[in-house]
């Protein structure tokens, strides 16, 4: 069987999308990022800059999944 490269669209604002919908989540969550950064044990800084940065700061999937619990949001959610 032979390999061809295979044509994908890729999102090149997938990490602001992110962002945004932590964003949006939490907010609908009514959690502060404070709250937040508390409950995945990370810093209000880090929460903070998560958002506010729009993308140019990411986070890893363990940290992606520990919100999505928090949130009581599925994980696919923050990809939309």
């Amino acid at each position: 069987m032979t390999a061809f490269k295979r044509d994908f669209e890729f999102k090149d604002d997938i990490r602001k999308r992110i962002s945004e919908n932590i964003k949006k989540y939490r907010t609908l969550a009514g959690i502060t990022q404070e709250q937040l950064a508390l409950d995945i044990d990370k810093s209000y800084d880090f929460t903070r800059r998560l958002e506010f940065k729009k993308g140019k700061v990411g986070c890893s999937i363990d940290t992606l999944y520990k919100i999505s619990v928090v949130l009581n949001t599925r994980i696919d959610k923050f990809f939309e």
